[in-house]
């Protein structure tokens, strides 16, 4: 999917829309079909309030236990021949490129989402080292969501799943393809 803003998914030439999305997650509950959605949410081209509205709408649609925590961590990789370099709305944002990174630095244009994107990406790289559930990450990511708003914190009422989260089928690779690789990833290599 990678983004739930109509002008993000435009960017990116996605050919589909937020509705669809939405509509997909309903025929796919229609045919007992299990989602395992992935998105990219720290983009240059997203704000505190649209990661917010990421947030609202997988925990309205009920898809908390269906979204591998890390997706809630993912930031925009740009790799070295990438296509977005040639798209005009992130040329104002991309750094040098960085080859320990495998991909350009680029800076949100919103300081306050750099600074959002460490307190989630640490948070869920925490939540995972322990076995937090995904609903337990998706809690302290919600928390740290309304936080950089400056919105007080409601309380989240999930909705029951029909499946058990240690049903709900998962990769066994935290990382993917589009995302820029965390500290602990890099030190890896």
């Amino acid at each position: 999917m990678e983004s739930v803003d109509d002008r993000v998914l435009t960017i990116l030439d996605k050919g589909h829309t937020r509705d669809d999305f939405v509509r997909l997650v309903g025929l796919a509950r229609g045919v007992n079909l299990t989602l395992s959605p992935t998105f990219i949410p720290f983009l240059p081209w997203i704000g505190r309030e649209g990661y917010l509205d990421l947030l609202r709408l997988l925990a309205g649609l009920g898809l908390v236990d269906y979204v591998a925590p890390v997706q809630l961590a993912i930031r925009l990789l740009v790799p070295e021949g990438s296509l977005l370099l040639v798209v005009p709305e992130i040329a104002a944002t991309l750094g040098h490129f960085d080859a320990a990174a495998l991909s350009y630095r680029w800076s949100h244009p919103d300081p306050s989402m750099d600074v959002l994107y460490g307190r989630v990406r640490r948070a869920v790289e925490a939540g995972e080292a322990v076995g937090s559930s995904r609903r337990e990450i998706f809690t302290e990511v919600w928390r740290l969501a309304h936080e950089a708003c400056g919105l007080n914190v409601p309380d989240l009422d999930l909705p029951e799943t029909l499946d058990a989260p240690i049903h709900v089928p998962c990769l066994s690779e935290p990382w993917y393809c589009c995302a820029e690789p965390t500290e602990n990833q890099l030190a890896e290599f």
